[in-house]
C-alpha cells in the first residue's frame, strides 16, 4: 500500500467520528476472552492499544481492569474515544501516530493493534516488541467481510457498485472463512516473537436500510469517491435493501486473532 494511500485510510474517518461511533460494530466477547487469555493480562496490567478509533476494543479492555494507553491519528475519533471512556479513568487516549508517539521502551504487557495494515510494514511490529516487557505479548486482530449472512444481497450490490464505483474490480466474490489466509508471515516469521496463536471467530451484524448506508460513510474508499458518484452508490444499494430485502441484511464477518510472546 502507498504510503499517501495508508495516511487518507489514518485519517478520512476523523470527520464522521459520531458515526463511525454509531453504526461501526464492536468485538464479540469471546474474541476479548481470547484475547485476554492467550496475552495471560489481567487488571492492573498495562496495554497499549493502536488505533482505537472511538473505543470500540478500549473500553471492553478499560472495563476489565486493565490500564490503557490508547493511540489514535484522527483527533475526532479521539475525542469520542475519550467520552466513552469517562467512566475508566486509568484509560488514556493519545492522539498522533503510532510511529511517531514518544513511548517507553519495555512498559507494556500487551500491545494490541486492530488495524495493523494501516501502520508503516517497516516498524509496525519491530517498535510494537520494543515497547513489551520480557514475556509481554503482542496481537494483532483483522476482521473482515467474509461470505454468508445476506449472500444474495451482496452478490446483486455488486451492480450498483460497478456503476458508481470505477474502482470496483471485475466479479469480486466474498472469500469464504476457509479461504482467507491462516499465515501472517511478519509475525510468523519474526525471530524476536515466539509461537504465534490464531483464534478465529465468524460472526453476524445486522443493518437496516438506514443503518447500513451509514456504514458505509464511515469507509475512507466510500468517502473517497465523489460527491455524485456517492450519492448515486447509496441511493441504488438503499432501494435495492428497501425494495428486495425487507428493509434488513445481515453482514458475515471474521476476526482472526493472532497473539505472541516477546521471545527471551
Amino acid at each position: 500500500m502507498a504510503d499517501e494511500h495508508r495516511e487518507r485510510l489514518r485519517t478520512t474517518s476523523g470527520a464522521v467520528a459520531e458515526r463511525y461511533d454509531a453504526v461501526r460494530p464492536g468485538y464479540p466477547r469471546a474474541v476479548l476472552d481470547d484475547l485476554l487469555r492467550l496475552a495471560g493480562v489481567g487488571p492492573d496490567d498495562r496495554v497499549l492499544e493502536i488505533g482505537c478509533g472511538t473505543g470500540q476494543l478500549t473500553v471492553p479492555l478499560a472495563a476489565r481492569g486493565l490500564r490503557v494507553t490508547a493511540i489514535e491519528p484522527g483527533p475526532d475519533l479521539a475525542r469520542v474515544a475519550r467520552r466513552n471512556l469517562a467512566a475508566h479513568p486509568m484509560a488514556e487516549v493519545v492522539v498522533g501516530a503510532f510511529e511517531e508517539v514518544a513511548l517507553e521502551p519495555g512498559s507494556f504487557d500487551l500491545v494490541v493493534a486492530t488495524s495493523v495494515h494501516r501502520l508503516d510494514p517497516a516498524v509496525r511490529v519491530e517498535r510494537s516488541v520494543d515497547l513489551l516487557r520480557a514475556g509481554g505479548a503482542l496481537a494483532v486482530i483483522d476482521t473482515e467481510h467474509v461470505a454468508g449472512g445476506s449472500a444474495a444481497f451482496f452478490a446483486d450490490a455488486q451492480a450498483c457498485h460497478r456503476r458508481w464505483d470505477p474502482t470496483t474490480p471485475p466479479g469480486p466474490r466474498l472469500p469464504t472463512a476457509a479461504e482467507v489466509p491462516t499465515a501472517r508471515p511478519e509475525l510468523d516469521d519474526s525471530p524476536r516473537l515466539g509461537p504465534v496463536h490464531l483464534r478465529r471467530r465468524q460472526w453476524d451484524a445486522e443493518y437496516t436500510t438506514e443503518r447500513y448506508l451509514a456504514l458505509l460513510l464511515t469507509c475512507s474508499g466510500h468517502l473517497a469517491l465523489p460527491a455524485a458518484d456517492r450519492r448515486g452508490l447509496r441511493g441504488c444499494l438503499g432501494a435495492l435493501i428497501a425494495g428486495r430485502y425487507g428493509g434488513r441484511i445481515t453482514q458475515r464477518y471474521l476476526t482472526d486473532l493472532r497473539v505472541a510472546h516477546r521471545a527471551g
